[in-house]
């Protein structure tokens, strides 16, 4: 049976710390911190038990931080240049090193994630990590590298805004001076001169408050002062020390990477450096963060296994969540990638996105059922679940650095409301019923063969009256399943059509079956006619999965 991947994501920060205080812009003695010792054995068990196949370890490289980690000869980071109190986890400061907030002993850092691998592989699970190719922090300097391995910009010619074996991009003659306040009051300043071009592709020394200010772009041989023309032979040095880092990477175990803004980064060092790495780890796994649909195709073609569906799927699912698109969208949105359907990765939560449950999404993780329904069961390809969302965390914390505004926060020393009282048994009605329903879910994604590498039948041209419900056919062998997901907020009777192709297609046969939910157990007796009306009821914000 093919496996159908369901990614977990873990803010490791945040996910196993109990403590209560939630101080806004609270230090990690007042917040705590979670460790990855927290990732038990046992922790590891119930997650593979959920359904997952894979745990993505959110922010487990050294990156910026305010928090003194000096006494154990980690360099301290000017925090004029750290988004937050614990800093950004994609401002990475030493690509060889662990977030030191994450170790119970920091001197040991590395050894407890060789052993949270261990554990990992040992539940069953796979291991998925960030790479961040487009940019470090400001003030990178690696502790850890390898012997023999020379530091990004550490043979740079600063006096040249752009040389294809420089690692950075600089502005001559130009201090660091960006638009707004760095300080705050604090009078000791942070130099940099001459400036490095800012992560998000500002190429000047001054960039705005809503820059990645934090963050200096790396330089992969592409021009951007001379009409981004790229100079790849000879290969470029940042080239080989971003395949040395993956190397490395792969060689403690790592599954897969998640490489954060893969876009940014030129194609073809993707297709230089996934083909070495899969030639030394042919089962390793590359997810890119791409949200240019007409890039998708060449990002595939150079190596990606699974690109982030955000602008598509993502996009339109929570538009028909929250009642502003037809149903008839998700069918346009599978259709346009159609011929690269099983290397896309649905989500309805990850660290960018709002919580569901926030006041600026759907106020209630209950109303996103039926989705959840059509994202996991639709198609072969993967599935993300972001720690939490299981239970309808909500977001709706003024945690620090980003505010209020329906996220979790990824700059913050924090805890997980719902995630602290799942841990204590102490969630709401709702919140175990929608934990119900995700299990449920996932189950069906990862036991069913209809389901992980069967045949889809969408079934919403022949049902054209439907806008508010969304219909489709999975198939393999003798397993025949018939999705129907209502995105109403009370219960509806409709009339669903099965169109005569889909009985040629589907190998279906005129007959009446006996079909049981595999929501609610129950069974019922349906006609299976072409073009003829099957009436079915179904509860507010929930689905039916009919088993025929």
């Amino acid at each position: 049976m093919r496996e159908k991947v369901i990614i977990y994501q873990i803010l490791t920060r945040l996910y196993g710390n109990r403590n209560t205080t939630r101080k806004e812009n609270g230090t990690i003695e007042e917040n705590g911190c979670g460790k990855m010792n927290d990732l038990s054995t046992a922790v590891l068990r119930r997650i593979r038990s959920f359904g997952v196949t894979h745990v993505w370890y959110t922010g487990i490289l050294r990156h910026a931080t305010q928090t003194d980690y000096t006494q154990y000869g980690i360099p301290s980071q000017h925090p004029a240049v750290v988004k937050g109190r614990a800093g950004s986890p994609y401002a990475i400061c030493d690509y060889y090193d662990i977030d030191p907030d994450l170790a119970v002993d920091v001197s040991k850092r590395m050894e407890e994630l060789e052993k949270l691998v261990e554990r990992t592989h040992k539940a069953g699970l796979k291991v998925i990590i960030d790479f961040v190719p487009n940019h470090v922090a400001r003030q990178y300097k690696s502790i850890c590298k390898p012997s023999g391995v020379k530091d990004l910009g550490e043979e740079d010619d600063p006096q040249k805004g752009f040389s294809p074996q420089n690692n950075f991009y600089y502005c001559p003659g130009q201090r660091f001076s960006p638009y707004f306040d760095l300080y705050h009051g604090r009078k000791d300043p942070y130099i940099e001169e001459p400036a490095k071009a800012t992560g998000n592709d500002c190429f000047h020394n001054a960039p705005g408050q809503n820059d990645w200010y934090e963050t200096v772009k790396l330089n992969y041989g592409v021009d951007y002062y001379g009409g981004k023309v790229g100079y790849f032979d000879p290969v470029p040095s940042t080239w080989k020390k971003m395949l040395d880092i993956l190397l490395f990477w792969a060689a403690k175990g790592i599954d897969a990477f998640r490489c954060d803004m893969a876009e940014m980064v030129p194609a073809e060092f993707w297709s230089w450096a996934t083909q070495q790495v899969k030639k030394k780890y042919n089962n390793i796994l590359f997810i890119g963060e791409v949200y240019n649909p007409a890039e998708y195709r060449r990002y595939i073609a150079s190596g990606f296994d699974y690109l982030y569906d955000k602008v598509g799927m993502y996009d339109t699912i929570r538009d028909v969540i929250r009642g502003n698109r037809s149903t008839h969208d998700i069918s346009h949105a599978w259709q346009h990638v159609d011929d690269i359907r099983h290397h896309m990765l649905y989500f309805l939560e990850n660290h960018d996105e709002q919580r569901i449950a926030s006041d600026f999404f759907a106020a209630d993780g209950l109303k996103a059922v039926p989705a959840l329904v059509t994202l996991a069961l639709l198609e072969q390809n993967p599935l993300m679940i972001y720690a939490g969302q299981e239970y309808g965390e909500r977001g709706m914390d003024k945690e620090g650095f980003s505010g209020n505004d329906g996220r979790t926060t990824i700059f913050d020393y924090w805890s997980v409301d719902t995630l602290v009282r799942a841990s204590a048994r102490k969630l709401t009605q709702n919140e175990k019923l929608l934990f119900s329903y995700y299990k449920l879910v996932l189950y069906i994604a990862t036991h069913s063969e209809a389901v992980s590498g069967g045949q889809m039948f969408d079934l919403m041209y022949a049902n054209q009256h439907l806008h508010r419900q969304y219909a489709f056919l999975r198939k393999k062998g003798s397993e025949r399943l018939l999705v129907v997901a209502n995105f109403e907020h009370h219960p509806v009777e409709i009339d669903l059509y099965i169109p005569a192709h889909a009985f040629d297609y589907m190998k279906l046969r005129r007959s009446k079956v006996s079909a049981q939910d595999m929501f609610s157990g129950e069974t019922m007796q349906i006609m299976l006619k072409e073009d003829s009306p099957i009436h079915l009821s179904i509860e507010s914000d929930t689905a039916l999965v009919l088993d025929l």
